[in-house]
């Protein structure tokens, strides 16, 4: 059964999001970094490309539905002709994050394209550029704040709510409370659960501390 904590305008739900999206009200935005299909080692979920793409047909659609916008990385260049075959974005901006050392077929991935379905309140480029450091908080793959920032910034406006139901470690809730927006996140892994719930509770602290 999903548990709900509540930290300031955050709301943060630890169980899967397949089970929790229906609880939730629409939102302004949903801004999220979901598993890649890779074959990558997390604590709890089987990262293959099947479940992946299992997880995604079910779950896109209700962030639609929910979302006046939305956007996320692709999840590798090469499904960009899979996602316009079965979920086609609206459009897509470009993240310069420079080479992490991954290698792709042509030589290092400098760039990552991030699809987006609807529109934010107010106009967006559709290109930008932080470096992809990875802040070390106890995730095994997670974005650095300032890529959150950004997105958020300019994806949801003062005050409005953005949503992340891959919530991981608790970046794009950390942005959140950096910049005012309110915050509903969900994470079904417990470890990864507890560190976003102290990196926001912290964030929000040092955030009515400045102000």
């Amino acid at each position: 059964m999903a548990e709900k904590v509540v930290i300031g305008n955050a709301e943060l739900w630890h169980g899967d999001c397949r089970e929790v999206l229906p609880l939730l009200p629409d939102v302004d935005a949903t801004i999220t970094d979901p598993p890649y299909g890779i074959d990558f080692k997390y604590e709890e979920h089987q990262d293959d490309f099947e479940g992946w793409i299992d997880l995604i047909s079910e779950v896109l659609p209700v962030l639609r539905q929910k979302s006046g916008f939305v956007v996320m990385p692709s999840c590798q260049i090469k499904r960009l002709k899979w996602w316009y075959e079965n979920f086609a974005p609206d459009w897509v901006i470009c993240w310069h994050k420079g080479s992490p050392g991954h290698v792709s077929s042509i030589g290092f991935n400098d760039w990552e394209p991030h699809l987006c379905w609807g529109k934010p309140k107010k106009p967006m480029h559709d290109y930008f550029s932080t470096q992809c450091g990875f802040d070390d908080n106890g995730h095994p793959c997670p974005k650095p704040v300032r890529y959150a920032k950004w997105l958020v910034d300019r994806g949801c406006q003062h005050g409005g709510t953005v949503l992340d139901p891959f919530m991981g470690s608790g970046t794009t809730g950390v942005a959140c409370a950096d910049l005012g927006r309110k915050f509903i996140g969900i994470e079904k892994t417990r470890k990864y659960f507890d560190i976003a719930c102290e990196r926001i509770r912290a964030a929000q602290a040092q955030e009515r501390l400045f102000a």
